[in-house]
């Protein structure tokens, strides 16, 4: 006799209220609504916001593709079947329009137009009151007198898409908005929402991203890419690209770390264009890490676990670019803000972000010291090389930097005219560019050159070390 089986559907009372909690901030909601568009082939993204007390609004436009009625539909069921491209696609669980717009809103409307002879328009909407009421899983119909300034007027010239959210409780908070706090919290958002989406998509803004260029505007302002390694200043240090590639349980992907080491304050073209590049969390919290996923940044600052935030190595930033067949290998949440390493690359993305480490700690030493090192530090960036590893996940490197080009950066560090050094600094630069063989040997003459300035009342070393000295060590260390 055979088992019966039982579908057991969910409480979409219960499971819509709790899924309003994925940990969405309203930017990363946005962001998420974004993606549908440039995954639409939009090339113009409009975010407007309207504060009016209980009537308050914030409406995505896209010029993209469009969609059917039906697209609309199965677009707003949560776990939505549709197949996405495995190796460029935006999108990843079908729940990023419906949750990040339901962890704003509760009234969450959508029109689109996909025929661009014909303005066919068709909107749907998802309603919060509704669902409390019934316990059903359905979307409702809107009518063409409903909303038609606000959903239908983006769509009667052109195809696209329009979100819009209504019944604003988790951006207002108060039962009746009013005021001119209200006023105040709705500019400071626009601000960081400005600030989020010029960050998260600054390739598509600058039409780096293998797709046409995309146009985002706040309130009518056009966003300008926000470039985490200030790529257009001439001291901006650029060190030598690193690729993995990686398999996971049969998926075999590629991973590209680009290593960046921005300038200290004085080498900046402006005191604006350094304040712009300390970025909304400042130097020390934006160093680190900047993880992508196919060309959309997923993560911004931090280390990852691997190291701590240090102020010595505040200027060192990394672009760490996957493709979405890793999704699984980098288990990047919902929310599309967080990444895990693979455990596997761990130690290889160790290994290869210590050239960029040392580089921005005698970056920051030129910035905080007496001056005496001046030399502009650039491609010292070194490939680690590593032999597969058997099992479940391997990495190895594409691409390693020859010896040549290895012993050339390492000879061209120390020259720097007729400056003279201090003792420490000396130890420091010898420690950076030895092995470990070597770094006892340094050790002991540095220990031996203190002695012998003591000896000799420091009279010889007082004022530093003449760097055709430096020279003699570096041609020894390298050799």
């Amino acid at each position: 006799m055979g088992k019966k089986n039982h579908e057991l559907i969910p409480s979409a009372r219960r499971l819509i209220s709790s899924l309003r909690d994925m940990g969405y901030d309203f930017p990363a909601a946005v962001a998420d609504i974004v993606d549908n568009s440039i995954e639409a082939g939009a090339g113009r993204v409009s975010i407007d916001i309207r504060n009016d007390g209980d009537d308050s609004w914030v409406r995505i436009c896209d010029d993209g593709k469009g969609m059917t009625p039906a697209q609309v539909r199965e677009a707003l069921r949560y776990g939505a079947t549709r197949e996405y491209d495995k190796e460029k696609s935006l999108g990843k669980f079908g729940l990023g329009l419906k949750t990040a717009s339901m962890s704003q809103c509760q009234h969450l409307l959508i029109a689109s137009r996909s025929n661009p002879n014909q303005p066919q328009i068709c909107a749907y909407a998802w309603d919060l009151a509704h669902i409390v009421e019934t316990d059903a899983w359905e979307i409702l119909d809107v009518g063409r007198e409903e909303y038609t300034e606000l959903l239908r007027e983006p769509l009667l010239v052109r195809t696209g898409t329009v979100v819009l959210w209504r019944r604003l409780d988790r951006i207002l908070g108060l039962k009746h908005p009013y005021g001119g706090m209200i006023k105040k919290r709705i500019l400071g958002m626009c601000s960081e929402l400005e600030e989020h989406l010029a960050m998260v998509f600054h390739r598509y803004l600058a039409g780096e991203a293998g797709r046409r260029r995309v146009r985002i505007s706040v309130n009518g302002k056009q966003l300008r890419p926000w470039d985490p390694f200030v790529r257009a200043e001439k001291s901006t240090a650029r060190l030598e690209p690193v690729v993995l590639q990686y398999d996971h349980d049969g998926i075999t992907g590629t991973v590209l770390m680009e290593p960046y080491v921005l300038p200290h304050q004085d080498e900046f073209s402006s005191p604006e264009a350094h304040a712009g590049a300390a970025g909304s969390l400042r130097w020390n919290r934006q160093q680190g890490f900047y993880i992508y996923r196919a060309d959309r940044m997923v993560q911004s600052g931090g280390w990852s676990n691997l190291r701590t935030i240090d102020e010595h190595t505040k200027l060192a930033r990394v672009a760490l670019s996957f493709d979405p067949r890793l999704d699984d290998a980098f288990r990047i949440n919902v929310a599309k803000m967080r990444v895990q390493l693979p455990r596997q690359l761990r130690e290889v993305i160790e290994k290869a972000i210590a050239p960029v480490v040392k580089t921005a700690q005698a970056a920051y030493r030129r910035s905080s010291g007496n001056g005496h090192i001046e030399a502009p530090i650039r491609n010292l960036g070194s490939a680690v090389a590593v032999k597969p590893v058997r099992g479940e996940g391997h990495a190895k490197v594409l691409k390693p930097v020859s010896d040549g080009a290895m012993s050339k950066s390492k000879s061209e560090r120390l020259r720097v005219g007729a400056r003279l050094w201090t003792i420490q600094e000396l130890q420091d630069e010898l420690m950076r560019i030895a092995t470990k063989e070597e770094q006892k040997v340094v050790l002991a003459l540095i220990n031996r050159l203190s002695e012998e300035r003591e000896l000799s009342g420091g009279v010889l070393l007082s004022d530093g070390i003449p760097s055709a000295v430096v020279g003699k060590l570096d041609r020894h260390s390298v050799q």
